[in-house]
């Protein structure tokens, strides 16, 4: 247990959550009604038998932990219900004093009802802004007793897919039936690459980042090295799940294939016994040499305690996470949910899980979500981002407990 000075500093403090999904974060009565709504049959008709048979405490394993998600991308299929479900994560985390928002989803898994691909980021654009509209006019903000609330929407490309999972990879089997299917995987990725890059230059959508979402295993980030490479190009910046069931050459991949300014998860980063290639003749100096660069660029772990708890069987308590080790090595590592609903979780959970589990003390707390201000891709210009971050540290260390 952590002591209740700690406890409410942690409450209090601004926070960010650089690594949120957008379709594993609803509200459950949101779910609920819009299935009522638009005739969509769930697992249960309450909270509660849908915690029981769906949104569980714990998974076996990580099949069962996503299987929600084919309840939530059913429901969010029109830009009403996508504009909603943005704008109530938005609320959510300013109810915890999260000031920094980056929102991240697949939007060609939202395309089922004939929506495409601009008017899908424009609804969930539409919403996180309803929010920040709402709360910088409050009087705390315009005297500058509070700070400001921001958004960056992430979009996700995924490792791999089958055309089931909506039309618009329905449609791309049948436009390319006779190519390989991880040529289809690439291109689905650079059609997204383009599109985000479009609508970001196009219409100004606080699009931050391009992301790769999905199983890693069979999957390499390489194949996808063409759509990262066009957003590299166009200075969209970039975060890749690597290390999240894999070792740490798909945290390479991300790195050097993807030129990724953040890694989700990073969960396996120093997991030398996790390598597979037989090139890599010396395991250890390979980890040594991988975590000292991802150090040296202070390239942003976006960690997630709760969700890899859940879907990694290995781990049988949160002290064995590799967080304790981020720390020790001095990476910039933040905490994050992954996804509110899914997990159970919020900002402020995460942030009471490291602190008790590795016993952190306020200034490694301040630390963790420093790292998460200056992680940040931000909308706005560099030095606007450099002013937004004092403001943020200022704000922390005037609530330092003694």
């Amino acid at each position: 247990m952590i002591s209740e000075k700690l406890s409410t500093f942690i409450e209090k403090i601004p926070k960010t959550d650089l690594h949120v999904h957008l379709d594993g974060s609803l509200r459950m009565t949101t779910l609920l009604e819009l299935a009522d709504q638009q005739g969509i049959s769930l697992p249960g008709t309450s909270e509660e038998e849908l915690k029981q048979n769906v949104f569980k405490s714990q998974y076996r394993d990580l099949p069962e932990y996503l299987a929600g998600f084919q309840y939530t991308v059913a429901v969010m299929q029109t830009e009403e219900a996508l504009e909603r479900i943005a704008r109530e994560l938005a609320e959510d985390n300013l109810s915890e004093n999260v000031r920094y928002l980056e929102v991240r989803f697949a939007p060609q898994l939202h395309t089922s009802r004939g929506l495409k691909l601009e008017n899908i980021l424009r609804a969930v654009n539409r919403g996180l802004q309803a929010a920040q509209q709402k709360h910088n006019n409050t009087q705390a903000v315009q005297t500058k007793e509070d700070l400001p609330f921001h958004f960056g929407i992430v979009v996700c490309a995924l490792r791999w897919f089958v055309p089931q999972m909506s039309t618009y990879y329905q449609q791309l089997f049948d436009v390319m039936p006779y190519a390989r299917e991880k040529d289809v995987f690439a291109a689905a990725s650079l059609e997204l690459a383009r599109a985000s890059v479009a609508l970001r230059d196009r219409e100004n959508l606080a699009i931050v980042g391009f992301d790769l979402a999905g199983a890693e295993a069979g999957n390499p980030a390489m194949d996808h090295r063409e759509a990262f490479m066009f957003a590299h190009r166009n200075f969209l910046q970039k975060t890749v799940h690597a290390g999240e069931a894999y070792g740490p050459e798909s945290i390479f991949q991300a790195l050097t294939d993807c030129h990724a300014n953040r890694l989700g998860h990073a969960t396996f980063l120093f997991s030398a016994d996790r390598i597979k290639s037989p090139h890599v003749k010396n395991p250890q100096h390979y980890v040594d040499q991988l975590v000292e660069s991802v150090a040296r660029q202070r390239i942003c772990l976006e960690v997630n305690l709760t969700s890899n708890l859940q879907t990694l069987p290995e781990m049988d308590s949160l002290s064995e996470h590799p967080l304790g080790k981020m720390i020790a090595h001095d990476l910039s590592a933040t905490l994050c949910t992954d996804n509110r609903l899914v997990s159970h979780t919020t900002v402020t959970n995460e942030l009471k899980l490291a602190a008790t589990h590795f016993d952190l003390n306020p200034e490694q707390i301040r630390n963790l979500i420093i790292a998460g201000f200056k992680g940040a891709f931000f909308h706005k210009g560099y030095i606007e981002k450099r002013m937004y971050v004092r403001q943020a540290i200022d704000q922390i260390n005037r609530l330092m407990p003694e």
